[in-house]
């Protein structure tokens, strides 16, 4: 038969940012309230663009927030609502293949009746693996 994960999406969400405290932020918040399984933050990017009819360059962070088709707007509104941009870079890319076992762990990871703050709003839920 077809499996539950067979039938949800893998998603990317990506959005920058201009400092590492808001990447920390939105990157700790998405998970905790088990909107994405995992974000990574790529710090060194360099940006070039034009707002406001000038030509720009900066240097930003990237997340990869990495969710299901069903959590985009969720996410969507969590970077929103901590982003400091006044026009945050929001784009979501559909997935199109994911491993079966980490298309698993994903929904498990934003399985909302898991409950959400069992122990995610402890600094300790995530710390660094002692490898």
């Amino acid at each position: 038969g077809v499996s539950f994960h067979a039938l949800m999406n893998a998603t990317v969400v990506v959005t920058t940012v201009g400092n590492e405290e808001q990447a920390n932020t939105i990157a700790r918040e998405l998970v905790a309230r088990r909107q994405a399984a995992c974000v990574n933050v790529v710090p060194g990017l360099r940006s070039f663009y034009r707002w406001q009819g000038k030509l720009r360059h900066d240097t930003e962070l990237l997340l990869l927030v990495k969710t299901i088709d069903s959590e985009v707007e969720a996410v969507c509104q969590t970077i929103r609502e901590l982003h400091n941009y006044e026009l945050p870079e929001i784009l979501s890319f559909g997935v199109g293949f994911a491993e079966e076992r980490f298309l698993a762990w994903l929904a498990d990871s934003v399985d909302k009746s898991a409950g959400i703050g069992d122990d995610e709003e402890d600094d300790e839920a995530f710390a660094a693996d002692e490898d």
